[in-house]
């Protein structure tokens, strides 16, 4: 189904995805039908002809959207992009292996709509996991520690399932490896997260692109910055309107503190 205002935006970072995308498109469409949406496909610098499968996909699938970086820039970058370029008030992040089930799309909806307009993120968190046992192994210590330091709320922040209410996500300053720490960085604006427990699922075709260490370990300075980022924010102002504004006001906190 297309619009020309679509409610939902889904966003697929996807680097040499060729053999992956076709399914995965459809599965997303299915989840989405009967609600006006977008698919938004990322190629980050891929060289297995995913731009070109992506321009074949969009003559049946007039929802499908598709941006290409010339050099690959990484799964954080390639979200923004899509970001940048989405028009859907709720924008949906899935990761482009097909490891993510998109069924699940329509829970994470539903769970950021009932949370209220205090809740900006449904993150899901996965459960019986597929990957590799080191890769199981780096995901639990990053984890672990990024739960400590940054009391997130959530379990599992690597998960490439995600709903955001798009006014927010704009709001969240930019960094490499930035889509791993969005509920930290959505709790620092003053909105609330909420969560959804994800199957994970085997890969269909190919292999990860984006490493172990770009995965979990090599962040370790990201998540002193993130926990850098939001000591320096302890006060978010709850905007009201006193004169000489309609519509919308400033996106502000719910509450005045994290």
């Amino acid at each position: 189904m297309s619009a020309p205002d679509p409610e939902i935006s889904v966003i697929v970072p996807a680097k040499d995805e060729r053999d992956n995308l076709g399914e995965l498109i459809a599965e997303i469409a299915g989840a989405l039908e009967g609600r006006p949406f977008e698919i938004i496909v990322v190629d980050d610098g891929s060289g297995d002809g995913t731009a070109e499968c992506l321009a074949e996909l969009a003559q049946e699938a007039p929802y499908l959207r598709g941006l290409r970086h010339e050099t690959s820039c990484g799964q954080s970058a390639s979200v923004r992009s899509g970001l940048h370029a989405a028009r859907g008030r709720i924008i949906v992040t899935i990761d482009g292996d097909g490891e993510n089930d998109p069924a699940y799309i329509p829970a994470l909806i539903q769970a950021l709509e009932a949370a209220g307009d205090d809740v900006a993120l449904a993150a899901g968190q996965r459960t019986g996991r597929k990957a590799s046992w080191a890769k199981r192994q780096a995901s639990r210590l990053a984890n672990g520690l990024r739960g400590w330091l940054l009391r997130d709320q959530t379990r599992d922040s690597g998960c490439g399932l995600k709903a955001v209410r798009r006014e927010v996500f704009l709001l969240l300053p930019y960094f490499d490896s930035w889509h791993r720490f969005l509920p930290a960085l959505v709790l620092r604006e003053g909105y609330g997260v909420t969560h959804v427990d994800i199957v994970d699922r085997q890969r269909r075709h190919g292999s990860s692109k984006y490493g172990i260490f770009d995965r979990a370990l090599i962040g370790v300075l990201d998540l002193y910055g993130v926990w850098w980022l939001r000591r320096r924010r302890r006060n978010v102002p709850h905007v009201t309107r006193v004169a000489g504004f309609s519509g919308s006001v400033p996106a502000a906190a719910a509450t005045g503190k994290e």
